[in-house]
């Protein structure tokens, strides 16, 4: 199919200075056993392309899930309308914007295909799991799969090829205890270990050895006191500390929202421009990331989706802030250095700034040495709540699960466990940060941004964090 729809690209493509063709092409299955019952099996596909036209200083789009002849030449009128009604008026000079590389590919490495297995097993599989979620008390329980095969292919009329096959598994369990009025679930980190590869994601991820355990964390809660309110360090685990990456970090950092494209929609940035090279954002032990070529993590990949390609990068590095999550456009509006993270959700989007990998480095504390340094606080871990307010400064979170640390030890579990702050005090107060052995790799298939929204898949590896003087409280 491509090769046909290369050739036809080809024949369409205006003699312009730029023109290019992104193909996407994705099958999602989704599988799931509730209560022991298994769930009919949802299975999506859909393909289609996006057109780019630069012509002169102006650039255009047209998308289309009509790939032949004529549907391909409408798509590059409109693009190319489009671009002719921008000259003069874009932010940037499309023209002078880097192109892409000649050549290049990337693919998921995939140890055991989700094809190997037949849809009869994976779903006795669920089932195996949703016998062990079951317990005395667990009212509901759930166990799935969600795999999804992506392929793009970025062509640009003056021979440009890229090439990238994606595999992600995001595997799913989930138990609600009841009793009386007092009801509390936990979950396999919610949604948080999705990565690329095939059906090996289950092992490295310890699906397998899950179920009894969030089960009995489910019960154990619903007798659990409410988490003790005040002013206390907190150990967050990784799958709570992806969240705080994610919204006090990642998306404050996004170049175009610094700019101030989001703030009719999702809201601006408390990060401006001249606090990249200077900026205390956090402690000395703060150290981010932004690396797009770690194996296995959700959002991998060699080229973002203006074909840029893509190196890993220090954004921050000893608390101080260095580097944004901007694209080549956004770079050229905004002057300054960035990543490539131009990221589009499907075909007919165009590509904006996301993040992709964000990961928090690790430092040099085993998890008991976490615990051991505190006195009096609590250990927190999946979240299940989170709001921030429209600068991505102030924030609000909550946890399924949270344990009191009391003299440097692991003590009572507590339920409804919360924490707030503002993120230039919250990192400050980062004291101490988990070593290699410590991290997890994990992510997020639901980033929504952009104006028509735009959900994405983001990697988040990190190890546990210990923060000083955040304001714990619990609730009903």
């Amino acid at each position: 199919m491509w090769a046909e729809v290369e050739r036809r690209f080809r024949e369409v493509a205006p003699a312009v200075d730029f023109c290019s063709l992104r193909l996407v092409e994705e099958r999602d299955e989704h599988l799931s056993v509730r209560r022991g019952v298994a769930q009919p099996p949802v299975t999506s596909f859909d393909v289609g392309g996006m057109i780019t036209v630069v012509d002169g200083d102006g650039m255009g789009y047209g998308a289309t899930s009509d790939l032949t002849l004529s549907g391909l030449r409408r798509a590059v009128e409109r693009a190319h309308g489009w671009a002719r009604e921008t000259r003069g008026r874009g932010l940037v000079d499309a023209s002078r914007l880097e192109r892409m590389p000649r050549r290049g590919e990337y693919a998921t490495a995939v140890r055991e295909p989700w094809s190997a297995s037949p849809l009869g097993d994976k779903i006795e599989l669920l089932q195996a799991c949703s016998r062990r979620l079951q317990r005395p008390r667990i009212e509901d329980w759930e166990a799935g799969l969600w795999y999804v095969e992506k392929q793009t292919l970025l062509l640009s009329a003056d021979g440009g090829r890229l090439e990238q096959r994606f595999s992600h598994l995001l595997p799913t369990l989930s138990a609600s205890a009841n009793e009386g009025a007092e009801t509390q679930t936990r979950t396999f980190g919610g949604h948080a270990y999705c990565r690329q590869g095939g059906l090996e994601v289950l092992d490295e991820t310890g699906f397998h050895d899950a179920p009894e355990q969030i089960a009995a964390e489910a019960v154990e809660l619903l007798a659990a006191p409410n988490c003790p309110s005040g002013t206390m360090d907190l150990v967050l685990a990784p799958d709570q500390m992806i969240l705080q990456i994610h919204e006090s970090i990642g998306h404050p950092l996004e170049l175009d929202r610094i700019l101030g494209d989001e703030r009719n929609y999702a809201g601006r940035s408390f990060v401006t421009l001249d606090m990249f090279g200077r900026y205390r954002y956090g402690s000395e032990a703060l150290n981010v990331s932004f690396d797009p070529q770690r194996a296995g993590e959700l959002a991998s990949y060699a080229f973002d989706d203006e074909g840029q390609p893509a190196t890993r990068q220090d954004i921050i590095r000893g608390g101080i802030l260095l580097r944004p999550l901007g694209g080549r456009v956004s770079q050229a509006r905004a002057g300054i250095a960035g990543v490539a993270n131009s990221r589009a959700s499907s075909w007919n989007r165009p590509p904006i700034d996301r993040m992709a990998n964000l990961n928090l480095e690790p430092g040099a504390s085993t998890l008991d040495e976490l615990f051991g340094a505190v006195d009096r606080g609590v250990y927190m871990k999946t979240n299940c709540s989170w709001s921030i307010d429209d600068s991505r400064n102030k924030f609000q979170f909550g946890c399924e699960w949270g344990r009191l640390i009391e003299g440097g030890r692991l003590t009572r579990v507590v339920k409804n466990p919360n924490y707030r702050g503002i993120s230039a005090t919250f990192w400050r107060g980062l004291r101490a940060v988990g070593r290699p052995d410590t991290v997890d790799v994990l992510g997020t298939p639901y980033c929504g941004k952009g104006e028509p929204n735009q959900a994405i898949a983001v990697g988040h590896a990190s190890p546990p964090c210990l923060f000083s003087a955040v304001d714990v409280f619990g609730g009903a």
